[in-house]
């Protein structure tokens, strides 16, 4: 197994979307591990302060070429990476080895129309908000005393689809703008491959956020990270499914809250009749019981995101994916 590191550079990130027909800016094997690098804020830059910019952030921003704008989404993202063996029908298990903001600083911005308040909360509104990486934590409003845990992770994991120019808004079984804080260091996700190579991208780096992420972002943050990509086929996914050290993850999305809620109870069940032998009944009950179905997100229109979390203590034996 090899390991690679993958800068961020005009020539390795790609702007707006995902598309097959883009050039891979990495090959790897099966089983390699990369350490990544990210930028974010591409459509804020010149609104930004020093702290939030480099040397090769600001070229990527003047200078990106017109064939790596891919749509119309406001995310940055690296890649796309070719996983050497990947066919679709396969699995990608993305093991998220090490997350940590790259830069001091992130931002928050309200967007006219978006969020779920767009009524009261007309007017756009960009903050820049400082990083105590010292000690892990965002205090915010400045001097108020409220400080805010670090718990760094991408919004976007995603692969390529035969669609030529997916914008990165919505999350779908591609994954993509999935926005799920649980999948921070530690955490495994598992995508469905529907192109040779896969071809993964990352970004919309995270330093904190909440379940919802109500007013469209949380601390968006320019993060760098340590990936293990494995093809598995053994596996076969619809759509994403993820695992912490405590938990199961399944997910859903939809137009509504309600349509994603349902698709993440149904994967759920899914998984509690392939891997724990029960009958689907007997799933929805244990639902029910013990597994805690959280608001993703609710702002990547038209796509909202539900997952649910199934607590690894109860089950009678470690699950392997």
């Amino acid at each position: 197994m090899s390991h690679h590191i993958l800068k961020a550079t005009k020539n390795t990130v790609h702007l707006g979307g995902f598309s097959h027909l883009l050039t891979p800016s990495l090959t790897v094997a099966s089983g390699d591990t990369v350490t990544v690098e990210t930028y974010t804020g591409f459509y804020v830059y010149d609104k930004a302060p020093a702290a939030f910019l480099t040397p090769e952030f600001i070229d990527i921003c003047q200078n990106l070429p017109g064939e790596r704008k891919i749509a119309t989404g406001p995310h940055l993202l690296t890649g796309p990476i070719y996983i050497e063996n990947a066919e679709p029908g396969d699995v990608l298990e993305v093991e998220l080895i090490e997350i940590s903001p790259s830069l001091p600083v992130g931002f928050n911005a309200i967007r006219s129309g978006w969020g779920a308040l767009p009524e009261k909360f007309t007017q756009p509104a960009l903050r820049f908000i400082n990083l105590d990486l010292e000690n892990q934590i965002a205090e915010f409003p400045q001097n108020s005393g409220i400080k805010i845990p670090l718990k760094p992770f991408f919004g976007i994991l995603g692969v390529a689809t035969p669609e030529e120019n997916r914008s990165s808004i919505p999350p779908g079984n591609y994954g993509g703008n999935i926005d799920n804080r649980e999948l921070q260091a530690g955490a495994k996700i598992y995508l469905p491959i529907f192109v040779p190579g896969g071809l993964f991208s990352i970004g919309d780096g995270h330093s904190a956020q909440g379940d919802g992420e109500v007013n469209v972002t949380a601390i968006e943050t320019s993060m760098n990270g340590t990936l293990k990509l494995k093809v598995r086929k053994d596996l076969r996914l619809q759509i994403p499914m993820a695992e912490t050290a405590t938990d199961i993850i399944t997910m859903g999305f939809g137009n509504t809250l309600d349509a994603a809620l349902a698709q993440a109870v149904e994967k759920m069940i899914d998984f509690l009749e392939k891997f724990m032998h029960l009958s689907a009944e007997e799933a929805y009950v244990l639902c029910s019981l013990a597994v805690n179905f959280r608001i993703s997100q609710v702002v990547n229109s038209p796509q909202k995101g539900v997952h649910g979390m199934l607590p690894k203590s109860i089950l009678p034996q470690q699950i392997n994916i």
